[in-house]
């Protein structure tokens, strides 16, 4: 049985891709997760629309997040942090440290896109990267300084 498929399926395909696939995978799971449309003309004609649509839909969302990308990379972050003998600082600079800070300056960052390779446990400048979308980052630079 021919399908088109709607989302992307591991070790299947990607959105709007043809493929066949044996009828009971068809009928027992792709159709009922509306995963698949069967490839008739009638489903085609729907589907290229409505991934045109998407299409619009994605570089709209890929043109903002570029433009917050670029206002992002001026923007840097003080961070205040309180410190022992050695300056070495109590605890680590979080994610979500990092999004409050960018709150305050206008800035609506979820706080699962701040890649943190490493929790930060020392004084200095860091660049931090925001991941905006799954291919447009952000580097924002944050500077851990004492209380």
């Amino acid at each position: 049985m021919k399908v088109i498929l709607t989302e992307d399926v591991d070790r299947l395909g990607n959105a709007g891709e043809i493929v066949a696939v044996k009828h009971g995978f068809a009928r027992n799971f792709l159709l009922p997760r509306q995963l698949a449309l069967i490839a008739n003309k009638g489903n085609m004609a729907v589907y290229k629309e409505v991934r045109r649509q998407r299409d619009v839909q994605q570089s709209r969302a890929k043109r903002e997040a570029e433009v917050l990308a670029a206002a992002l990379a001026k923007v840097s972050c003080n961070v205040p942090v309180t410190v022992g003998e050695g300056d070495r600082i109590f605890g680590s600079v979080t994610a979500q440290q990092i999004v409050d800070l960018l709150k305050e300056q206008g800035f609506d960052i979820d706080r699962r896109a701040v890649q943190l390779d490493e929790p930060i446990r020392a004084l200095g400048v860091y660049d931090v990267t925001l991941r905006l979308l799954a291919d447009v980052d952000a580097k924002v630079k944050v500077w851990v300084v004492k209380e």
